[in-house]
């Protein structure tokens, strides 16, 4: 089946990427929230179930990973006690007085052992949780392609393709991204949250009571920034948008910007727009900027007083100067986890959002299922017809209303209309891109519904008005019509297309690769390539959507002598926008406000003197007053 759809590109913003990623200024940028934060979350918990061993695997690295890294600084602070021991006995000129290097050696290497042993189980659980999130995301990403595959032509029609883009790739790796590095992240912050209090406890509670006191102020200092500069972030995006918007518009159009002289108003614009962005930007950095100093200041505040404290508490003999040492670690370690598990939070109400916009695609209502004894029709003759259809886009406001129309095979059928007449529509209930709300659709006697969709989308062809083809070589945009066909079949639809010998022509024949909008070959040429694939995939009916209207006269003839040879012997369905091409249907159906008003052929209808006579008429005198003009 040679299929044509739109081409787009993916123009989607990433609004499912890290709103508050890592690091102070992306904690500080504004974060897209979940409607339903709670039944998301669950929804997507069920999707680790599977993998829980994994996870508990993941859970009990991190606790050792953990807890050889918190119990390093009170050995290391055994050592500093006995290194400082020795020192105050020699300084006090005690006979025979040494330093223990041999007990400071052991303390060293049993550091070096855990410090090891940490590291190898935080590897095993990044190693774990790699394979977690990675196969989490890759049944997740498969659900949410089959899903596409199943929902119907109305959900892709009312939603932006930058849109089905984004929650597709950038959400789920929006999710990805949070499963394999958040996740453990906020695990292991967790966890060294709890050691450590349990650590400073065991050294001092008085001193850990001060430490704990001095992070109410830096939470209230963060908080105040971030709610200043979330404003001027907000302004950066939006000027940063307003700026793309304006470079892509002037680069897509640059052409038409140079023949109206637009350049020094384009430019003034471009300025004015960068100069928005560079004060919200500069203002936004700077503030910001001001958490990490402001904090600095106040943990710094915080060890003054725990050395203060810790001195008199080592001269009463309460505690061993290691142990300050020790806590000074731990209260340096106390803070960085509290503030990373603040910067997670943010990334989980993220992903969370993005979760939550993949699982309402997965929970789009899909197409009618298939029928359970689909009959096949092995050698279709292309008898259509239209018994009692009705059809509205929306329920309570019909389009079609109890059409009937009678195809015979090989009879060419234009449809022609004014614009939102129903034309398209007909072709889209005929493809079952639409469910029909009444009625019957025949194809050789056969109920549309009672076949199934691919077997049915495979007896058409469509050759469209806006031609579709992909970045890749001209020969495989031509196969792209029939799967497996040899060199010889393609070769041969291409001069059926009068395409072979521009081909040719081409530096690479038919090597020559496509860029992504075809433009590197005319509007013609890429016609004559979507013309060659309609004949390579042989179909019994044809759809063709006035493939003719953007050309030059020449090549329009080209193209029309290829249609013709296409459609010999087969049922075909012009929609017709230029009534001089299809002078020639069997049978033309007049349409507007979605009823058949007229049939009959070109002369018949012109005899009757009615709407299509009107239009006909219309358009040759505008042609005439082309032609004295």
């Amino acid at each position: 089946m040679s299929n044509e759809t739109h081409k787009n590109g993916p123009g989607a913003g990433r609004p499912g990427g890290l709103g508050g990623g890592f690091g102070f200024r992306g904690g500080m940028m504004p974060v897209q929230k979940a409607k339903d934060f709670k039944g998301t979350l669950k929804r997507l918990i069920s999707y680790l179930k599977p993998h829980k061993f994994q996870l508990l695997a993941v859970l009990v690295t991190a606790i050792i990973s953990t807890i050889f890294s918190i119990v390093s600084p009170k050995i290391m602070g055994k050592a500093t006690t006995k290194l400082f021991e020795g020192l105050m006995l020699k300084f006090r000129g005690v006979p025979g007085a040494i330093i223990d290097f041999d007990y400071i050696g052991h303390i060293i290497l049993l550091l070096i052992g855990l410090y090891a042993l940490s590291s190898i189980f935080s590897y095993l659980q990044q190693f774990i949780m790699a394979g977690v999130a990675q196969k989490t995301v890759y049944n997740l990403r498969k659900e949410v392609d089959e899903k596409l595959n199943r929902l119907p032509l109305k959900y892709f029609d009312s939603r932006t393709h930058g849109e089905i883009l984004s929650r597709a790739v950038n959400d789920i790796d929006n999710i990805s991204t949070t499963l394999q590095q958040s996740l453990t992240q906020l695990i292991t912050s967790v966890i060294t949250i709890i050691g450590v209090i349990v650590m400073m406890l065991s050294i001092s509670p008085l001193m850990t009571l001060i430490v704990v006191v001095t992070l109410p102020l830096s939470f209230i200092a963060t908080a105040s920034i971030a709610k200043k500069s979330q404003q001027y972030f907000k302004g950066q995006q939006k000027a940063l948008g307003e700026l793309n918007g304006h470079v892509e518009e002037m680069y897509t159009g640059h052409k038409v910007v140079k023949v109206f002289g637009y350049e020094n108003k384009s430019i003034e614009k471009f300025e004015e727009v960068n100069e928005k962005l560079y004060h919200s930007g500069w203002k936004a950095q700077f503030v910001s900027g001001m958490i990490m100093p402001i904090m600095s200041f106040i943990n710094n505040i915080g060890y003054v007083l725990v050395s203060v404290v810790g001195g008199v508490l080592v001269t009463k003999r309460s505690i061993e100067i290691g142990d300050i040492q020790a806590f000074i670690q731990y209260a340096r370690q106390f803070s960085q986890p509290i503030t990373q598990t603040a910067m997670i939070a943010n990334v989980i109400q993220s992903t969370i959002a993005s979760a939550e916009r993949v699982f309402e695609i997965l929970d789009e209502v899909e197409e009618v299922p298939e029928a359970a004894n689909a009959k096949v029709l092995a050698s279709p003759k292309g008898e259509v017809v239209f018994n009692h259809v009705s059809f509205g886009y929306n329920e309570n406001e019909p389009l079609i209303k109890d059409m009937n129309i009678e195809v015979k095979p090989g009879q060419r059928v234009a449809i022609v209309g004014p614009t939102g007449a129903g034309k398209t529509t007909l072709i889209n209930l005929l493809m079952r891109f639409y469910e029909i709300q009444g009625g019957q659709i025949l194809i050789d006697g056969i109920d549309i519904r009672d076949l199934k969709r691919e077997h049915l989308r495979n007896l058409f062809g469509m050759v469209l008005q806006d031609t579709w083809l992909f970045n890749s070589t001209i020969r495989d945009n031509i196969a792209y019509g029939k799967e497996g066909a040899g060199e010889d079949e393609i070769i041969s639809a291409s001069d059926a297309a009068f395409a072979d010998h521009f081909i040719r022509t081409l530096p690479d024949g038919y090597d020559t690769i496509l860029n992504e909008e075809a433009s590197n070959i005319s509007q013609g040429q890429r016609q004559l390539l979507t013309i060659a694939r309609a004949i390579l995939a042989n179909p019994a009916i044809l759809i063709l959507d006035e493939a003719t209207s953007s050309v030059d006269t020449r090549t329009e003839v080209q193209i029309q002598k290829a249609m013709d040879r296409l459609m010999k012997g087969r049922t075909s369905f012009i929609i017709a926008h230029r009534l001089s091409t299809i002078r020639d249907a069997d049978l033309i159906l007049v349409m507007n406000h979605g009823k058949v008003i007229e049939k009959g052929t070109h002369k018949e209808l012109l005899e009757k003197g009615g709407f299509y006579a009107e239009l006909y008429n219309s358009q040759f005198a505008g042609n005439q007053i082309k032609s004295a003009g």
